[in-house]
């Protein structure tokens, strides 16, 4: 019975992800446009424009090679892999034993390593910088992303996300200084992996600032329907992480009937709405900086991650 609700619970998650993933893409820019006094584009809109690109053949540079017909159904497969193994309204999913935040870390590096070898297989002088902006910031993002695992890790004694989720719902974990420098920690790595303010703009093709859009100046048609929905889909993967590690309350647990996914599910939409709420109101708050600070504010993601993991070594030491 537990396996047969495990499946049915997997398949809902992935629909829901992907259905929600443009959605909160289009809550995001039409709460900025609310709080800047413009009415602001609807929420929909996200999937007007796939639906428009996926109808359109992608148009290819004379020396494109095989990689730019390939990497956007790469990029989009390995973000899709990695989104539905993290847990959303409920436990217990028939892929949470391979839900591993390591396995989740290389399905995304590999998602970048497609979006870069795409910016700069055409030779574009803009595809090449944004791509070597793009892996240059990744030099400091998935240290401290590895970093901030060993925190949890050490806690818990494993880095499967759906232990880690439940150990924190069960309070298991407590409150700790350690755990809120993971948390910033990873709130930095999110922004830059997501290309948002301050770290880059994704409303901006100003040449001297574009970091993911350079990538894709080449792309059209369903190939840039691709990149876009395996964006939204990044970004909700990333709410739907940091709600399953730092709060896991309401998660219907393992073996739950439909009620509890019922329940699951509202507190879910809660908290991506407090989520997106957060980030549009962030990103008006604040301006975009400049690319060679952009390492420094990465550089310091990576000091609190170890600076949390270095606590916990030391007091689990003493303990």
């Amino acid at each position: 019975m537990q396996t047969l609700a495990g499946l049915i619970t997997q398949g809902l998650n992935a629909a829901l992800m992907l259905l929600v993933a443009p959605l909160v893409v289009g809550a995001t820019r039409w709460l900025q446009a609310r709080m800047l006094g413009r009415r602001g584009a609807s929420v929909l809109q996200p999937w007007r424009d796939l639906a428009k690109l996926l109808r359109k053949r992608p148009v290819l540079a004379e020396n494109a090679s095989v990689v730019s017909e390939v990497a956007p159904y790469v990029g989009m497969v390995a973000t899709l892999a990695a989104l539905v193994m993290v847990p959303s309204f409920a436990q217990g999913m028939a892929l949470a034993p391979m839900g591993d935040l390591l396995v989740i870390a290389g399905l995304l590096a590999l998602a970048r390593m497609a979006l870069a070898l795409a910016g700069m297989d055409v030779g574009t002088a803009f595809g090449g910088m944004g791509a070597a902006r793009e892996m240059s910031f990744a030099v400091f993002a998935e240290p401290a992303l590895l970093v901030a695992m060993v925190s949890f890790a050490i806690l818990v004694g494993t880095t499967n996300l759906d232990t880690i989720a439940a150990g924190f719902s069960e309070g298991l974990l407590g409150l700790r200084v350690s755990l809120a420098l993971s948390g910033l920690a990873l709130v930095a790595v999110a922004v830059a992996e997501n290309g948002r303010i301050p770290v880059d703009n994704p409303a901006t093709h100003l040449e001297l600032t574009m970091v993911h859009e350079a990538m894709l100046l080449e792309s059209s048609g369903r190939h840039l329907a691709l990149w876009e929905m395996q964006a939204a889909l990044k970004l909700t993967l990333w709410f739907a992480l940091l709600a399953a590690v730092f709060l896991p309350f309401g998660t219907a647990p393992a073996g739950a009937g439909p009620l509890s996914w019922g329940l699951g599910l509202l507190a879910w939409l809660v908290k991506m709405g407090g989520f997106i709420l957060a980030l549009a109101a962030f990103e008006n708050a604040i301006a975009k900086m400049r690319v060679f600070r952009v390492p420094e504010f990465l550089g310091g993601a990576l000091l609190l991650a170890m600076l949390a993991a270095a606590l916990l070594f030391v007091s689990a030491a003493l303990a």
